[in-house]
């Protein structure tokens, strides 16, 4: 690395240390202290007069913070989702009231909405108001979409959908601890749709998982009402995944909303996931909703009658009220919004809700913003009270001892001999069941219909039924799945999902990419702990031509290194071993990439194996070294026995080590580049041309030749788009991974 790529490295990480510094909440433990708001769901029959005050006078106080918040930033010409905030903010209080964050804990599905979020969390002093009011949106502490905060859900949210998969896979690890656990996700009424919550709600029915869905039916969109954008009734739709609905009037009535989160509790114990589904006020035959019906309802005739008159629309006009009100309390948004879902004049949707030009003393002296005395006197006993000691404390730094092996149960290992011909398989699969036998109540396996091809079957036959899920050809949930398993405890646990890595590189990537925006307490996006399993790498996968191959695996893995703890490519059975029982011994997140077909058994120079049970793993393996070579071979995982050969035929001019996998050790390339004239990579993936860029492991390394002056040549597959249908060899050869082309490779660098 030169000085200023190395002064440059050093600036950001001086300057990331400050941000943290600077921040209140970015820590590795806080203790906060809290209003004693507290509700136990299976203890409790029904909520009281003064519970019902309390709940409705805190969520006053929530939506006032979030108005004085977006008035706040309107200073600064910005806006937020204040809408769909303020909708959030009564069913999260309950939420909140029945989080204990042991057995009971929540997320948030429909992210854009943090400012409800944020502000309740306020509101109950596990952050402070006049940080969520001037600090939202604007630093590290109280960033734009909902994070993980003191008091909040690890959950980080971002896209639509993403989080409903995650939260099962939370439900499924904390149920294993503890048989009463139950977790709640908080949705919008447009991410049910996509692919991972529709999957995610599969996988809450056939896991049997306690996990209660709470939705905000508010009929609006980003752009437009549900109406206009997507207009189907979720309903049928989520019970047919195995979700049993449960119907509510509404979200802002704490009394209602108990007795639904009462039963959804009692279903979760019961192995029975719900969603909470509020349907609305309309008009029957007892009973005529119109805007009279409104204005009676919250008190706001004056406010009612304008915004009708103003847009030509009778009082007595029928209308559809939503259970879930968009920019609930703050009146006049709130209206529109009812006009908009109405298809009247004078709509709006609110979806990017906002103070701009707006009195914010006006607005909160609204009569929905303000408390009635009997909501005052519940606001003032509750602060008088003594307060509750909550503390949240990170995740383990990655690399923390996780689930080891002991010298004993190391010995037991049966692995092939050196010389022999195997799939590095082979390897993976006795690593993971010498864990699962060691460790089977803290072995987690998320499967994807692939089981006797990926090699985890025999580990899931010593684990107990209720840590593993298999979710047929889901391989996007399956990904999200094993995260949210990550976030279902801080003890020691393996959680592991396969497939194959073509599947990783494509329609699995959301679980990959959750890595880079999950934030752990102190403050670092980092990715979780779990074990990204990619079977079948690089072009070798038998004879199905495209259909099953990973070509980009090494560059895929490579973008998500700031995010992992390591990348494993073993290069032979045994050093799959070693991988697999390194990479469950750390605590973080790891791809393990394991290719298909059989590989040679690599030895040492006195015909040992290179690799054993109890070998340490190291990112580089010294595999042939002779004195006074000018060449260096960096063989990534399963070219190494080709460059094994290579080395044997170049008579001693050139040494090769096996890269079993990155980060490399810091410095190793600089060393590598004064010890060589040239240096030669050779891997089984994509590494593109000069002309197209140089991708994969060729690509770190010419970048960091670049300042070296040592020359440099690369094997890999530069031309994917025409290949034969053949066997590991014929393929290999038709893209010049050969031995021949090492030697070649490495006679024009000397």
């Amino acid at each position: 690395m030169s000085n200023y790529s190395q002064a440059a490295l050093k600036a950001q990480q001086d300057r990331n240390d400050q941000l943290i510094a600077d921040s209140k909440y970015m820590r590795s433990s806080v203790t906060s202290q809290v209003l004693p708001l507290q509700i136990d769901m299976g203890g409790t029959d029904a909520l009281d007069n003064k519970q019902i005050a309390t709940l409705k006078a805190l969520e006053i106080e929530a939506a006032r913070i979030s108005i004085s918040s977006l008035a706040s930033l309107a200073t600064i010409g910005e806006l937020d989702h204040l809408g769909g905030g303020l909708d959030l903010i009564p069913s999260l209080m309950l939420t909140l009231a029945a989080t204990d964050y042991q057995k009971v804990q929540f997320t948030i599905e429909n992210a854009h909405a943090s400012i409800g979020y944020y502000s309740s969390l306020a509101t109950l002093g596990f952050v402070e108001r006049d940080s969520v009011v001037h600090q939202f949106r604007r630093g590290l502490d109280i960033p734009g979409h909902v994070s993980w905060v003191p008091g909040g859900t690890q959950l980080n949210g971002g896209r639509l959908g993403v989080m409903i998969p995650v939260a099962a896979g939370q439900a499924m690890g904390m149920r294993a601890r503890d048989p009463e656990s139950w977790v709640i996700c908080h949705c919008g009424d447009a991410g049910w749709i996509s692919g991972q919550a529709l999957n995610g709600f599969n996988a809450a029915d056939i896991g049997n998982l306690p996990l209660t869905f709470v939705m905000q039916r508010n009929g609006i969109q980003l752009s437009d009402s549900n109406k206009n954008v997507m207009d189907k009734d979720p309903r049928p739709i989520v019970e047919a995944m195995g979700v049993e609905i449960i119907e509510i009037k509404s979200l802002f009535e704490p009394a209602e909303m108990f007795r639904a989160y009462k039963q959804a509790h009692s279903h979760a114990m019961e192995g029975r996931p719900t969603m909470i589904y509020p349907t609305g006020y309309a008009s029957d035959d007892v009973e005529k909703v119109d805007f009279n019906w409104l204005a009676e309802r919250f008190g706001i005739g004056d406010e009612v009658e304008a915004i009708t008159g103003k847009n030509g629309v009778a009082m007595d006009q029928k209308i559809w009220v939503p259970g879930a009100l968009m920019s609930y309390r703050d009146v006049v948004p709130m209206l529109e919004c009812v006009l908009l879902v109405n298809n009247l004049p004078g709509g709006a949707g609110h979806h990017d809700g906002h103070m701009k030009g707006r009195d914010e003393v006006e607005i909160l002296a609204n009569t929905m913003l303000t408390r009635n005395p009997a909501q005052q006197a519940a606001f003032d006993d509750i602060h008088a009270a003594t307060r509750a000691e909550v503390t949240t404390n990170a995740r383990p730094a990655a690399g923390t001892e996780n689930l080891t092996l002991s010298v004993g149960q190391l010995k037991e290992v049966s692995l092939p001999e050196a010389g022999k011909k195997t799939s590095a398989r082979a390897g993976s699969e006795a690593g993971y069941l010498a864990v699962a036998k060691a460790h089977p109540n803290d072995v987690f396996v998320v499967s994807c219909d692939l089981n006797p091809s990926t090699k985890l079957g025999k580990a899931c036959a010593n684990i107990p039924a209720q840590n593993q899920i298999e979710l047929s050809i889901e391989e996007q949930a399956a990904l999200l799945i094993a995260d949210g398993l990550a976030m279902s405890s801080d003890r020691p646990q393996v959680n592991v999902v396969s497939t194959f890595s073509a599947f990783f590189e494509g329609i699995a990537r959301e679980g990959l990419e959750l890595w880079r925006y999950q934030r752990n307490l102190n403050g670092v996006n980092e990715g979780l702990n779990v074990i990204m399993h990619m079977s079948h790498v690089g072009a070798c996968t038998g004879r199905d031509h495209f259909s099953g191959w990973s070509l980009d695996w090494v560059t895929l893995a490579i973008g998500y290194l700031p995010y992992v703890d390591r990348f494993y490519a073993p290069a032979d059975a045994r050093g799959a071993f070693v991988a697999v029982r390194d990479a469950c011994a750390r605590y973080g997140s790891h791809i393990v990439a394991i290719p298909r077909d059989s590989l040679l058994v690599l030895s040492n120079e006195n015909g040992d194996a290179l690799f054993n049970a109890d070998s340490e793993w190291e990112a580089v393996t010294p595999l042939r070294k002779s004195h006074g070579a000018k060449v260096g071979i960096l063989a990534l995982g399963a070219t190494a026995s080709i460059a094994q050969q290579a080395a044997v035929e170049l008579g001693g001019t050139a040494d090769v080590y096996v890269v079993n996998g990155l980060p490399l050790p810091e410095k190793f390339l600089d060393g590598i580049f004064e010890q060589y004239d040239g240096v030669v990579t050779v891997e089984d993936g994509i590494i593109g041309t000069r002309c197209t860029g140089v991708r994969g492991f060729a690509g770190l390394v010419l970048s960091s030749a670049s300042n070296s002056g040592t020359k440099t040549e690369h094997i890999g597959i530069v031309d994917p788009r025409i290949a034969p249908s053949e066997g590991h060899d014929e393929v290999w050869e038709h893209f010049g991974l050969t031995t021949g082309a090492i030697i070649d490779a490495a006679k024009s660098l000397v």
